[in-house]
């Protein structure tokens, strides 16, 4: 087993020196510094990193010598000319899906021919990726730059095993909507090729898969998203972590503690108020300083025993949202020292560089608090290294509860960062806390990010991949592909042959209003043809009115069931039903189901000759789900001394006569035409009454990848009619 790793960059980055040559220095960043801790943990020892090398590099043996380099280190770089890497990370990457996802809509810039140049750079990593895939390879794709790459390898290496880490937040639907239609719903499906989907919190999963039951009618059970041309995929919450012991370790160098030592001469007695964090619009550091100027305000006693040793990390510069906010910063910077600066003393020190890891690791150990208040935040790394540089010393973890870390560090004294106040109030409740207080805090949240650490991040994800891989080789057995020829063979063999067919989501796919399902010309060309060979018994077997049936399929050779197996029309005969049947109680239900279809936008009722439906396709799922439950039940709880039964369909609920169903109906076409062979496919809860009833030589088929009574599946409508003319050739 190898591991693919593909993110936006490699883990190194390449530059040219002062002689002209290319050479390779560490990369920087919570994601590089996971995925190697992790790789480091597992001992592997057999992977490959796939990503932009961090320049353009045009020049053929430029680009040959970063190839040399990059071998070196088990990486492959993905060159991106110039032009296009401004479109795809600058442009759409960083302008469009950051700050939406982030909840700053106003500072999307959507540009239509950035999203193509995204889509572009999408598949020059598919391209690399393609080049070196290997059967045992598991590829690991990371990050919002890259959404659209799960998708496209799943085409072009179907049974790759595929997942996918976001790393940023994602947003509810009302904000990802705000994306251009075709846009959002490639994103998902891009997605959603993978075979495991990973997200940070459990609210982000959430609001995952949200979108994709409004855009793509996908629902999920638990996390498992199937449909007819979806194979089983997985969604999970997996709070990345970090490398605790090394934390530990690295905090107890003696490097880190002569800078520690260091940094306490230059600082003196004055408590120490740590923050740093990459140049962003939300991390909100410029609320953060009105905290502290608001803290300085109220507590002129503060001023001299206390210093907010403020780092601001370069990040992105050549974006104008950045470049403002760092004129900002610096001005807020300037009027706090200004206004309460005195002779011996800086309220704020601040740096904007990149600081080393030893000096970081000393200034969280040596930091009497941490001031951590990103407005809204995948995760937040940072949180997690304070807490776990603290080696039996006390300190204070100040957290935005907008952070993914919130979750699980929840003895941090939360504040909402959009408010300087809270951060104020905050500031001093810190400073008032007691050692023993700080300690026990201290403690435990080191006990959560110990035992949840990076290397335990990584193997759960492993873990469930392997999982939803296994489930999907169970349903790949059950798919017809290996067994066709032998369903072919004993067809031919046949005397006499049965075939049922349901109607939409089988010959037809689902559409938003069932009057728009029409049987396209191929499927009537299928049913004629097949009736015209006198030994089969073609039955559509529909949750259709007898009206509908007729006007589409009145003219053939056939045989039909309405509504589920209430009405039955045998080829050249009239209607009927295989039982009497009333209809008194639709005047009592009909008004109940009118009342819900009122109470939920976008659902209606549907009256049959002795049956009644009320759809809600159209209606907003979440809201939906609640009125659905409830309808059901109390229509449940109604009818329970009725001679009529309530059934869950495909975004439907239907009302008809007790003791009617496919499976019914199904027995009696069977005992009438004594076939010696049998064909059933469905697509839903109402076909698996066919299958039951059927012996377990029948070819029974479920249209879809969902559990079943059928003996096999297929996956969609498409593959249905395929399976049809295939019959017909022989």
């Amino acid at each position: 087993m190898r591991y693919v790793i593909v993110s936006n960059r490699l883990p190194l980055l390449f530059v040219k020196d002062d002689a002209g040559n290319i050479v390779s220095k560490e990369g920087a960043g919570g994601l590089v510094a996971g995925i190697k801790s992790y790789l480091k943990a597992v001992g592997a020892d057999d992977y490959v990193w796939i990503g932009w090398p961090g320049g353009v590099f045009d020049d053929p043996k430029d680009r040959e010598s970063v190839r040399k380099l990059s071998s070196q280190a088990r990486c492959i770089p993905v060159f991106i000319d110039e032009p296009d890497y401004h479109g795809f990370y600058n442009g759409f990457s960083n302008s469009v899906i950051y700050p939406l996802f982030h909840y700053f809509p106003n500072y999307v810039n959507y540009d239509q021919q950035n999203w193509e140049v995204y889509k572009k750079v999408n598949k020059a990593f598919m391209d690399e990726v393609l080049k070196i895939a290997r059967p045992d390879d598991i590829i690991w794709i990371h990050d919002y730059h890259l959404m659209l790459l799960p998708s496209m390898l799943r085409e072009g290496k179907a049974d790759a095993r595929i997942g996918f880490f976001l790393h940023i937040p994602f947003p509810s639907y009302e904000i990802f909507r705000m994306l251009p239609g075709t846009c959002r719903k490639e994103l998902l499906n891009g997605m959603l090729g993978s075979d495991l989907i990973g997200f940070h919190t459990y609210d982000y999963m959430q609001e995952f898969l949200t979108c994709v039951s409004r855009l793509l009618g996908y629902e999920n059970n638990m996390g498992y998203i199937e449909g007819q041309d979806l194979m089983l995929r997985r969604v999970d919450t997996f709070p990345m972590g970090i490398d605790f012991r090394m934390m530990q370790k690295m905090s107890s160098d003696p490097y880190v503690i002569n800078e520690k030592k260091r940094l306490h001469d230059t600082f003196g007695d004055a408590r120490i108020i740590f923050s740093i964090d990459r140049l962003d619009y939300t991390k909100g550091i410029l609320n953060r300083l009105r905290g502290y100027r608001m803290l300085l305000e109220k507590n002129p006693q503060l001023r001299g025993r206390i210093l907010l040793v403020l780092t601001v990390v370069p990040s992105r510069e050549d974006i104008k949202e950045y470049r403002n906010m760092k004129i900002a910063i610096d001005e807020e910077v300037g009027a706090i020292n200004g206004r309460f600066g005195a002779i011996g003393w800086t309220p704020i020190v601040y740096q904007y560089r990149f600081i080393d890891s030893n000096l970081l690791i000393a200034l969280y150990d040596l930091a009497d608090i941490a001031l951590i208040t990103p407005l809204r935040d995948g995760m937040n790394l940072v949180a997690k290294e304070y807490v776990a540089a603290k080696v039996d010393s006390p300190g204070v973890l100040i957290l935005s509860d907008m952070a993914g870390a919130a979750k699980e560090l929840g003895d941090a004294v939360m504040v909402n960062p959009y408010h300087p106040e809270d951060i104020c109030t905050a500031l001093e409740k810190a400073l008032a806390m007691t050692k023993e207080e700080q300690m026990q805090r201290i403690a435990a949240m080191q006990e959560r990010i110990k035992s949840y650490d990076i290397m335990r991040w990584g193997n759960d994800f492993m873990k469930e991949l392997e999982e939803v891989k296994s489930m999907q080789a169970q349903f790949d057995l059950k798919l017809l592909g290996r067994n066709e020829q032998a369903l072919i063979s004993d067809y031919k063999k046949s005397k006499r042959a049965l075939i049922l067919l349901d109607y939409d989501g089988t010959l037809v796919p689902f559409t938003d209003r069932p009057q728009k399902a029409v049987p396209k010309k191929q499927v009537l060309d299928l049913l004629k043809s097949l009736s015209h060979n006198k030994k089969n018994e073609i039955v559509v077997i529909s949750g259709r009115d007898k009206g509908t049936l007729d006007k589409w399929f009145g003219s053939m050779d056939i045989s039909m069931v309405a509504e589920h197996g209430v009405l039955v029309k045998e080829r050249g005969a009239e209607w009927g039903a295989l039982r009497p049947l009333t209809t008194s109680w639709k005047s009592t239900i009909m008004p109940i189901l009118k009342d819900y279809a009122n109470r939920l936008p976008g659902s209606y009722v549907e009256e049959k000759e002795f049956s009644l439906a009320w759809h809600y396709r159209n209606a907003e799922s979440e809201f939906a789900s609640l009125r659905v439950d409830e309808l059901f039940d109390n229509l449940s709880k109604f009818t329970s001394n009725a001679d009529i039964n309530v059934y869950k369909g495909n975004k439907v609920i239907e009302i008809k006569n007790a003791g009617v169903n496919k499976g019914i109906a199904t027995k009696y076409f069977v005992n009438k035409t004594k076939p010696d062979f049998i064909m059933a496919m469905g697509d839903d809860y109402t076909d698996e009454d066919t299958f039951k009833v059927l012996t377990k030589s029948a070819y029974t088929i479920r249209v879809g990848m969902e559990q079943s009574y059928a003996r096999y599946n297929l996956h969609n409508s498409a593959e249905v009619l395929r399976l049809l003319e295939n019959l017909l050739s022989q």
